[in-house]
């Protein structure tokens, strides 16, 4: 069975570690198990560190906490070096920086709760869906 490849956004990771409850919670709850394989870049884990650490004290998330997700996050992914930057393609440089790994990872979705913020995206192909939306097409909720 072939993996569907994914780039999670940096809301997802947030919105996981806010609510156990949420879809976000349930999908990151399937990496390393689900019909899905996750896609990072060093650039984007930097991102990942920089916003949660940010947002730490509202997750009321240790520090050390956040280090082991991500490292398990990166333990659990297709790592990928990014040589092209054909910016500004989006809006923001970050969602750019996102689209590039998806795109250079060969991936079916990108999963965010921005979807506006990623108009384009299916030009390379790339659907861009929410982390409900994604767990409708893989299966896991009805």
């Amino acid at each position: 069975m072939r993996l569907d490849q994914v780039v999670l956004d940096t809301n997802i990771l947030v919105t996981a570690l806010r609510s156990k409850r949420g879809a976000s919670f349930k999908l990151i709850s399937l990496i390393g198990k689900g019909p899905f394989k996750i896609n990072l870049s060093v650039s984007l884990v930097f991102q990942y560190e920089e916003i949660l650490r940010r947002q730490r004290r509202s997750l009321h998330v240790a520090q050390d906490d956040i280090a082991d997700v991500l490292d398990y996050l990166c333990s659990m992914a297709n790592l990928h070096e990014i040589y092209f930057l054909w910016r500004p393609y989006l809006p923001d440089p970050q969602d750019d920086m996102v689209l590039e790994l998806a795109v250079n990872a060969g991936c079916k979705y990108i999963v965010t709760y921005n979807k506006r913020d990623f108009r384009g995206a299916e030009t390379f192909g790339i659907e861009v869906v929410t982390s409900k939306e994604f767990l409708e097409k893989i299966g896991v909720l009805p």
